[in-house]
């Protein structure tokens, strides 16, 4: 297994996501935190908290979550690219134990997460803490609160990666896999979380167990505009173990679905 987990690693660093992952990062941590922070979320429309508040704080964290969209598909490039470019028969061909191979991935493709989701950390934190200190104003939000945000966001960057692996080992056409991630995170689950009567299950979904880590979300905010009320998110810990089963489900597919499935 180790083996195959050194020839996964080895083939990431052979494609152009390793090069593209670290700036994506850094984008989608510190870039869009020092924006939000600069502009100042009292200026948004309609205004919220400033960052000299810990709401303000979280919900410029908050942002963060909606780029998970970015590990969400190196995840399922790992797989789709592989069929797309026909180089799966002969890794089957290597490692005929598909499971395996599978779980080789997932593996491979966790370390990658993490990576992705400590520099996301790293550069938010930047972000946050540069732009206050442009702007003249201090962080509501203590340093361990801050701190276990960025902590939980880094790991968030490591589920969604899985769960990326396990879309595409699922549907395994590249396009299909792209368009379902994007549609879902960005479409469905906005619908879900301010349509009434439905978005009772939004704190459920893994966009709803992201934002229970930041304690804030945008679509918290959208759902008050709509609605008139916003649901309530689940507690950090239980949001947390909400994603962690979403990532070990998207890993179970992963890894038992092509078991049977014809490769072409």
């Amino acid at each position: 297994m180790n083996r195959l987990i050194r020839a996964e690693l080895r083939r990431l660093f052979t494609t152009p996501l390793w090069k593209w992952g670290p700036p994506v990062a850094v984008l989608s941590g510190g870039a869009l935190t020092a924006m939000a922070v600069l502009v100042g979320p009292e200026n948004f429309d309609p205004p919220m908290p400033g960052i000299e508040t810990e709401a303000g704080a979280r919900l410029v964290l908050s942002l963060i979550g909606f780029t998970v969209l970015a590990p969400a598909l190196f995840g399922a490039l790992a797989v789709t690219s592989e069929y797309r470019h026909g180089t799966i028969t002969y890794t089957f061909l290597f490692a005929p134990q598909r499971h395996q191979v599978l779980a080789a991935k997932l593996a491979a493709y966790a370390v990658a997460g993490t990576g992705y989701g400590l520099i996301v950390a790293g550069s938010a934190a930047a972000g946050l803490y540069g732009g206050a200190a442009i702007r003249g104003v201090e962080v509501g939000a203590p340093v361990g609160t801050a701190a276990g945000i960025l902590a939980g966001l880094a790991v968030t960057m490591t589920a969604y990666t899985v769960i990326g692996v396990g879309v595409g080992a699922l549907l395994r056409e590249q396009t299909a896999a792209l368009a379902v991630l994007g549609a879902y995170l960005y479409m469905v689950e906005h619908l879900l979380a301010v349509i009434p009567g439905v978005s009772a299950v939004y704190p459920f979904l893994p966009g709803g167990a992201t934002a229970a880590l930041t304690q804030a979300s945008l679509m918290g905010e959208a759902a008050i505009e709509v609605t008139g009320s916003a649901t309530a998110l689940l507690p950090p810990a239980l949001g947390a173990l909400v994603l962690l089963a979403y990532a070990l489900l998207a890993a179970g597919a992963a890894v038992l679905l092509p078991l049977r499935r014809d490769v072409t």
